[in-house]
């Protein structure tokens, strides 16, 4: 039985930071259900359980597999230098983080496992946004082998050209300034949402305005999950208490409570109502635009960023309509775009770097690079993942289950049970 040795003597910035990490990551973790209750809220009440199921499958999966590669896949020692790392130093380096070895004695790095652990909470919620784009229609079995498939050759490999600020190809080659995840995870998410709802195709009855949300306040739960947890999302990125985590937490605030005025400005014009999930999803919205940018705006440029995401983002829903994809729950409309305004935002109004300041479109080119190289890579693969699952075990349920109601088709549960007597 090992026997815990004394934990190393850290510095008291070094626990403070540490202990930012650790709130952190469990602020992240908490907007995976978020997302479930938030999705959860705006199918049908027949897909309650099996929309919800999704979120809780990829904190189960890619929670472990996390440990056992992922890790060492986006911050391992290169394996391929600039693009992806080492799977086996999840073991080595979760080894050395624990002190195994000596002994048999464990000493826990705490700012090395604090790190990791807020990082997993990054991987679970990406795959989780991408299941808003097939709600109401997708076999669970074949969505877990899709996270996983996906996360392995996806997820992992982007993560490390993004967050890896040490040797990763979009920050230490290009200088891609991505904070917290426009790239890595809104437009990744996005990008493999699109993919799924185009192998899997449209919804029975698909058209505007068909399908309402089953329990609006489910939703607008969802939603406050998600905010409140972002603020771990953005702020936890520093990785430190300092100047930086502040003006990330201030733009967390400004620029989602902007969007959330847009948007129902917006619907107001657009449909003669403002409604609470318009409002809720412009919070959304500007809580992914002002993803990768909270670093490096004031707070009256993420003001603006935010009023430009929600305005663009809800006419950018309607989108699917016109072009004919049925994106569910508007992954490609609030992900996608809110995700490609943030990133290229940085490069004409981020502080020091953009055009504003600098008079040079380099910066901009630079974010479009990062941008658009994750959308091609995220699509065409998610795509590839998505149509191999479709032909062998079937991604898609039947239209008669679809009918039926997914939840008791593939989970054998009623999301709410009406009748008295039971």
């Amino acid at each position: 039985m090992h026997i815990l040795a004394a934990a190393a003597d850290y510095d008291a910035q070094t626990a403070v930071n540490s202990l930012w990490l650790i709130v952190g990551a469990a602020l992240v973790l908490i907007m995976t259900p978020g997302v479930a209750f938030f999705y959860g809220g705006m199918v049908k009440a027949k897909s309650v359980i099996s929309m919800m199921m999704m979120s809780f499958g990829a904190m189960g999966l890619v929670g472990v597999l996390w440990v056992l590669y992922g890790y060492g896949l986006a911050f391992g020692t290169p394996l391929i230098p600039h693009f992806l790392g080492n799977p086996f130093d999840g073991f080595i380096l979760l080894q050395k983080f624990l002190g195994i070895g000596a002994g048999g004695a464990m000493s826990p790095d705490l700012p090395g496992l604090a790190f990791a652990g807020f990082q997993a909470t990054f991987a679970i919620i990406t795959v989780a946004l991408i299941s808003g784009a097939i709600a109401d229609r997708a076999k669970f079995g074949a969505w877990m082998l899709f996270a996983g498939i996906w996360a392995t050759i996806v997820y992992f490999p982007v993560a490390y050209w993004v967050f890896n600020l040490s040797d990763g190809w979009a920050p230490a080659v290009l200088g891609v300034n991505d904070f917290a995840g426009g790239t890595a995870v809104h437009i990744n998410a996005g990008a493999a949402g699109l993919a799924l709802a185009l192998v899997l195709g449209k919804r029975v009855g698909f058209q505007k305005g068909i399908q309402k949300p089953h329990n609006v306040p489910l939703t607008l739960l969802g939603a406050s999950l998600l905010w409140f947890g972002w603020f771990g999302f953005n702020s936890g990125s520093e990785a430190a208490v300092d100047g930086v985590a502040a003006i990330a937490w201030i733009n967390t605030l400004a620029a989602p409570a902007a969007a959330l005025l847009a948007w129902i400005i917006v619907e107001k014009i657009k449909d003669g109502k403002p409604t609470s999930i318009g409002a809720a999803s412009g919070a959304v919205a500007g809580l992914v635009a002002i993803t990768p940018a909270c670093n490096i705006l004031t707070p009256g440029w993420a003001i603006v960023l935010g009023l430009l995401a929600g305005a663009v983002c809800a006419i950018a829903i309607d989108l699917k309509f016109k072009l004919g994809f049925d994106d569910s729950l508007d992954v490609v409309g609030i992900h996608l775009i809110g995700g490609m305004i943030g990133t290229l935002y940085i490069g004409i109004f981020g502080a020091g770097i953009g055009l504003i300041d600098t008079g040079s479109f380099k910066q901009l080119g630079v974010q479009a690079i990062g941008a658009f190289s994750v959308l091609i890579y995220s699509f065409v693969l998610a795509y590839a993942i998505g149509w191999v699952i479709q032909k062998t075990i079937g991604f898609r349920v039947t239209n008669e289950d679809e009918i039926a109601g997914v939840d008791t088709v593939v989970h054998g549960e009623d999301g709410y049970l009406l009748d008295a007597r039971v």
